[in-house]
């Protein structure tokens, strides 16, 4: 999607549940800037996210070597990228014209 939505989308995990079967379950929202970037993320009946899914999930367990239940939701988020708390999450110093 780099080529369709380089700097329009952002990744963020709202649960990360350990479970006793030495798993973890990682629920996370892909956010889109407009209505018609969630379709291209979505894919025809949802094959582009589901490949987004598999592959994130593939390296994730390799990771942290381990099974991985990965679920993915994808919203709109008007203007994610002039909120200044996302960046300051990432430890990242925003500042706006105004500043």
């Amino acid at each position: 999607l780099h080529q369709e939505l380089p700097y329009e989308l952002t990744v963020e995990t709202e649960n990360w549940e350990e479970r006793d079967d030495g798993s973890v379950r990682i629920d996370q929202v892909i956010f889109v800037a407009r209505d018609g970037h969630k379709g291209i993320v979505l894919g025809h009946k949802g094959e582009t996210v589901k490949a987004i899914g598999q592959q994130a999930r593939a390296e994730i367990t390799e990771f942290l070597g381990r099974k991985v239940h990965l679920f993915l939701t994808v919203r709109v988020r008007a203007n994610w990228l002039d909120e200044a708390e996302r960046y300051g999450e990432m430890g990242l110093d925003f500042r706006d014209g105004n500043a």
